[in-house]
């Protein structure tokens, strides 16, 4: 019985300061739940300003100190965007991002579910990096092969840019992968048997289904593009099956988790 909050965190702009409010009630909403998550993650463009623009340390700094405010025994997953890494990365953003945040993609463990955090700007724009993109690939062909073989309970990919915002077969967007990529891709999951991929990048919530695979689009802790509140994504893991809601950070503040969500946790 596993529980963990998702959210997207882009702190920039001319709201910077009502960011940095957002991303610490966002904070203290997941510091107060209970039972404790098992991990709190944050699918990518942990800052707003892209590499070489000014205000990205400052940002930087900003974000990392609400971040140390998270208790220490709810770990912190960090996921690259386009943001942090540049619409077309290289070898020194990727670099710049690994110092300061760490591995931009890996694997995991939480009890016998397996996740894997990856880095979706591969996929949208590699021709800077093209190594880079390769050994990813490789790494995660072999990451498949452990989820193939059926050793885990479930298997999830935790990535900044969805595979698709409703449908396989819509159209190519700024905020979706091709539809050549994100076949080929979503293919490779469902065979390995990895049953949901959670991303943020859309600023709304979205999502759809593609054969036994979930996508979830989460909307973001900071600057809405649509109608949806700021907030933070629940994710409830079973034996059986995952499970997710989408919180405003008012909700979650408040009242917390609802108790037909409490009751899947309580399951043996």
């Amino acid at each position: 019985m596993k529980a963990w909050s998702t959210g997207n965190c882009d702190s920039g702009g001319d709201e910077w300061g009502q960011e940095i409010r957002l991303t610490e009630q966002a904070v203290q909403a997941v510091n107060k739940l209970k039972p404790r998550p098992r991990f709190f993650v944050l699918c990518g463009d942990l800052i707003h300003a892209m590499p070489g623009t000014p205000w990205r340390k400052e940002q930087t700094a900003d974000l990392q100190r609400v971040l140390a405010r998270l208790d220490s025994d709810i770990p912190l997953v960090l996921v690259s965007g386009n943001h942090d890494l540049g619409n077309a990365p290289t070898p020194e953003t990727v670099a710049e991002f690994q110092r300061t945040w760490g591995d931009d993609y890996f694997s995991f463990w939480v009890g016998g579910v397996l996740c894997l955090v990856l880095n979706s700007q591969f996929w949208y724009d590699a021709s800077r990096c093209p190594a880079l993109k390769q050994a990813q690939d490789q790494w995660l062909d072999q990451q498949l092969s452990v989820a193939g073989q059926r050793e885990c309970q479930h298997a999830i990919v935790f990535q900044h840019i969805p595979l698709f915002l409703q449908s396989i077969d819509e159209d190519d967007d700024y905020f979706n992968l091709t539809k050549s990529v994100r076949r080929e891709v979503a293919d490779k999951l469902v065979r390995a048997g990895v049953t949901a991929v959670f991303s943020g990048h859309y600023h709304r919530n979205a999502g759809g289904t593609y054969q036994n695979l979930d996508m979830v689009v989460s909307s973001a802790i900071g600057c809405q593009l649509g109608q949806d509140t700021h907030g933070l994504r629940v994710v409830v893991v079973t034996a059986e099956k995952i499970v997710h809601r989408y919180y405003s950070l008012d909700e979650l503040s408040e009242k917390g988790i609802e108790d037909d969500l409490m009751g899947l946790m309580k399951e043996k």
